[in-house]
């Protein structure tokens, strides 16, 4: 028997995507500089109607990674925490649509590490998706019975103000992809 929580979320900050990508492929003669401006929005989801998401395994490792980072106790099992119920015990199957077409999205230019890697030397200008408002509803099934109404719920308020979602989420130093619950939906399968 599992649990499907079915959850409305929106932003407290906007969201960007760093998706990687190696196509379309340049141009003959096309500088780095012009083929991001170019190409900058295949840094998003999206699906084959140009609709951009935010991907399903997005918030499977948030939930994931904010039940490692609180390892809260599960009350009778001495030292035992939620990370390994969390991890193999809850399930995401389809992304969050944000219901805004890609063509819509802002890029926001930023002076980043040429390799991606921070604290490299070399640094250029790169276009990043920016949405400063967003909101959605994902479906997380919660297999392991472990998790409880109460803790899945705190855990995912939790994930919204701790680690967040997409680029430069508070997870990794940054402040986007905050997000608060608005509604959980919990049945029980």
């Amino acid at each position: 028997m599992a649990f499907t929580a079915e959850c409305s979320l929106q932003s407290i900050a906007p969201y960007s995507s760093g998706r990687h990508y190696t196509t379309p492929e340049k141009l003959p003669k096309e500088s780095a500089d012009a083929y991001d401006k170019r190409t900058w929005r295949e840094r998003m989801h999206y699906d084959e109607q140009g609709m951009v998401f935010i991907p399903n395994m997005a918030f499977k490792w948030m939930m994931t990674d904010i039940s490692k980072f609180l390892g809260n106790k599960i009350p009778g099992k001495r030292n035992a925490t939620y990370g390994k119920h969390f991890e193999s015990g809850i399930l995401v199957l389809e992304g969050m649509p944000l219901g805004i077409d890609r063509m819509d999205v802002i890029g926001e230019t930023l002076f980043v590490p040429a390799d991606g890697k921070h604290g490299s030397g070399s640094r250029v200008d790169r276009i990043f998706p920016l949405i400063p408002e967003w909101k959605g509803k994902v479906t997380f099934y919660i297999l392991d019975r472990v998790i409880t109404r109460e803790v899945f719920e705190e855990h995912l308020t939790e994930a919204g103000r701790f680690m967040g979602l997409g680029r430069w989420r508070p997870q990794r130093g940054g402040t986007y992809g905050r997000f608060k619950v608005n509604d959980v939906r919990w049945s029980e399968d």
